[in-house]
């Protein structure tokens, strides 16, 4: 894979990272399909408005993505990324700590920006 495409793919891993943290929905918003199927650790089917929906309302906030672990593959049109992320924060004021590990699917639009189409978190096992 040219290295051109590893730091595009890196780059908008970093603004998608950034963007949860800060619960940036806008930047969340040009990031995400319109098609999102995302499955979460718990093996609930949520989509892009789902995801939204939890960053505008406060629910979820999030104080720690650390990520470890990355693999890309990649071709032109299409980017899988495996990533392992330690994640801290509250949802509806319950803290919570989590080792996780992400697959997200992003596919580059005809406009030549990068969106994820299809993901999927799963819990690390000690």
């Amino acid at each position: 894979m040219a290295s051109d495409l590893r730091n595009q793919i890196s780059a908008v891993e970093e603004r998608l990272r950034l963007a949860m943290l800060a619960s940036d929905h806008k930047v969340l918003d040009e990031l995400i399909s319109a098609e999102l199927v995302f499955t979460n650790h718990l093996g609930q089917l949520c989509g892009k408005q789902d995801d939204l929906a939890l960053h505008r309302s406060g629910i979820l906030k999030l104080h720690l993505l650390q990520a470890s672990e990355p693999q890309v593959q990649a071709d032109a049109q299409l980017a899988v990324v495996s990533v392992r992320m330690a994640v801290a924060g509250s949802y509806d004021g319950a803290a919570f700590s989590e080792d996780l590990r992400y697959t997200r699917v992003w596919r580059r639009s005809a406009d030549g920006k990068w969106q994820i189409v299809a993901g999927h978190s799963c819990r690390v096992a000690a």
